[in-house]
């Protein structure tokens, strides 16, 4: 139920606050994990502008594992399987029409560009800004709100069907 959901979200958000001592977060940890692999290749992140900001060459030159975003990351990744498993949910899908493939990949490339340029993701800009009491949380959800009115319009072209309104939450 969605009152569940939302109070397991204050619990989590609290607890990592309390814990960490910083608002819970996601969507630098991707950041991390990017250029810890352009590192691998070969490439030199440290070059680059954003991490020559103290606290993001600090997290750049410590281990991925000590980073409280790449912990929470992790641990909602784990968190989503085991609640997958034990939904009896847990499938591997075959056979994915190449329209809903490209528009997964589409919308999740365009959806963590916007993350990063918007300062965080649905948790860490808009959960954790309106619980700070900033503006900015309140204005990440109008536009998260006109996103997917443009989203919705956008299925189609991928042979997506819209959701109806009898249609669950989820």
């Amino acid at each position: 139920p969605p009152a569940a959901g939302a109070l397991a979200l204050s619990v989590l958000g609290a607890g990592v606050l309390l814990v960490s001592g910083g608002a819970w977060g996601v969507t630098s940890a991707f950041s991390l994990w990017g250029s810890e692999l352009v590192r691998a290749l070969g490439g030199h992140p440290e070059t680059w502008t954003f991490w020559q900001q103290p606290k993001n060459a600090e997290m750049l030159a410590g281990p991925v594992l000590a980073d409280k975003n790449s912990l929470t990351d992790i641990g909602i990744m784990i968190g989503a399987a085991v609640a997958a498993a034990l939904g009896g949910t847990w499938t591997l899908h075959r056979g994915v029409p190449w329209r809903t493939a490209v528009a997964a990949v589409l919308g999740g490339v365009l959806m963590g560009i916007g993350a990063r340029l918007a300062g965080g993701c649905n948790i860490g800009a808009y959960l954790a800004g309106i619980a700070s009491g900033s503006l900015h949380g309140w204005i990440w959800g109008a536009v998260a709100i006109l996103g997917t009115w443009a989203g919705l319009r956008l299925r189609p072209l991928f042979a997506l069907s819209n959701p109806k309104p009898g249609d669950s939450i989820c």
